[in-house]
């Protein structure tokens, strides 16, 4: 193998140092984060009207059983402000949510020039949101970031959102706060193990909206990952690769 093209700016599957080691030459491609905040938000948008319930009840021929959630003045917890997660935070205003945010490196000055208002600390922001959403890059640092601990003290009417990548959150922590009822429910689009596993609880618990790692998989991330991959080997066969990992 001399080339290895992922779709992306990232593969935590690809192990660089063995690459390099082996003279293998690793690309990536470009991409817009819109994408992945758009579905951020088609995720927080079901979870507050249950949307997985009512669809479920009419394809049943039932009617109405939920009472929706309003946001407009509720808590939206950004944990990660970066491009996506302030793509997120943008919409969150929109609905005149108010919008905090938290990362390991976040000032009070960032979050000022973002309109949004500053956590100090990450316990901070799950005990005071009502929504929780997150956009961090996983690393050891993040890794298991959200555990038993950070879940009791979230609010029990609380939601966690996770479009980033599933072992950021524990997961059986996650499944018996779902489970107990301790937050509201979760939505999820990434998990430790994927596909996810046929057994698993998130497939079967009533207060959690599965979806299959989707939040990238749109007609316009496909364009551009497409084109990107054929330059690259292009680039690549010219003796001048782009878009090295």
């Amino acid at each position: 193998m001399k080339l290895l093209v992922t779709t992306g700016a990232r593969n935590s599957a690809i192990d660089l140092d063995a690459a390099k080691d082996l003279d293998i030459t690793v690309c990536g491609t470009g991409g817009s984060g819109a994408d992945a905040a758009e579905h951020t938000w088609a995720l927080i948008l079901a979870c507050a009207r249950r949307l997985d319930v009512e669809f479920a009840n009419i394809r049943a021929g039932g009617w109405m059983s939920t009472v929706g959630t309003s946001l407009s003045g509720r808590t939206l917890g950004v944990i990660g402000l970066g491009r996506l997660g302030m793509q997120v935070a943008r919409i969150g205003l929109a609905f005149n949510m108010r919008v905090m945010a938290w990362s390991h490196n976040l000032t009070p000055e960032r979050c000022q020039e973002a309109g949004v208002e500053f956590a100090p600390s990450l316990n901070l922001l799950l005990a005071r949101s009502d929504v929780v959403t997150i956009h961090l890059v996983l690393s050891e640092r993040t890794r298991g970031l959200i555990d038993e601990e950070q879940l009791r003290l979230m609010q029990p009417h609380a939601w966690l959102i996770n479009t980033s990548r599933g072992p950021i959150c524990n997961e059986r922590a996650l499944a018996s706060a779902c489970e107990e009822k301790r937050i509201a429910g979760a939505a999820l689009d990434v998990f430790d193990d994927e596909p996810l596993p046929t057994g698993h609880r998130f497939r079967t618990l009533p207060n959690v909206l599965a979806t299959p790692h989707i939040g990238y998989v749109t007609d316009r991330a496909y364009e551009t990952w497409f084109a990107d991959v054929v330059e690259d080997i292009e680039a690549f066969l010219a003796g001048t690769p782009i878009r090295l990992l």
